[in-house]
């Protein structure tokens, strides 16, 4: 078991290694999602959430917002199970880019890749940086950026 009584599934991090790449399962992006993140978050932008306004602007129809797709890009890189039990941290979002829109009906998917490990010793973990490139049913990137998170190390 690891901290907290978490069953550990996910990989430690002398199991991280440059180059290895995981894949998510899909989600698809429902207006349910959009109405649900505007209500959380605060941002009613008519982008979003006026299907009639959203017919005049470049995109046609409505978009998710880009932290909705971030955050639903943040689930599924979790339920790969690579980090599940051994993250002890996530520390950063770094140059995360949002090329394309997400529009109600997309499916998403991520692919994880490791560009960079560092070991921690002192905090019996390490510094993985993970870059994601968040794709949609035409595997057409919509959104990238790298991850660093703190991965636990084998117990001795």
């Amino acid at each position: 078991m690891s901290p907290a009584g978490v069953a550990q599934r996910g990989k430690y991090f002398e199991e991280f290694e440059v180059g290895m790449k995981v894949v998510s399962i899909g989600r698809t992006v429902t207006e349910g999602d959009i109405v649900t993140f505007a209500g959380l978050s605060g941002d009613y932008n008519q982008i979003h959430t006026d299907a009639e306004f959203s017919k005049g602007t470049p995109f046609g129809q409505r978009v998710a917002h880009g932290i909705l797709g971030l955050s639903i890009a943040s689930g599924l890189a979790v339920q790969t199970g690579v980090m599940e039990g051994t993250i002890m941290a996530f520390r950063e979002i770094n140059n995360w880019k949002f090329i394309k829109p997400i529009f109600i009906g997309d499916t998403i998917h991520v692919v994880l890749e490791v560009q960079e490990t560092k070991a921690l010793p002192r905090l019996k973990a390490g510094s993985v940086v993970i870059e994601l490139d968040v794709r949609n049913q035409q595997d057409e990137t919509v959104a990238k950026g790298t991850w660093t998170a703190l991965i636990l190390m084998k117990p001795e």
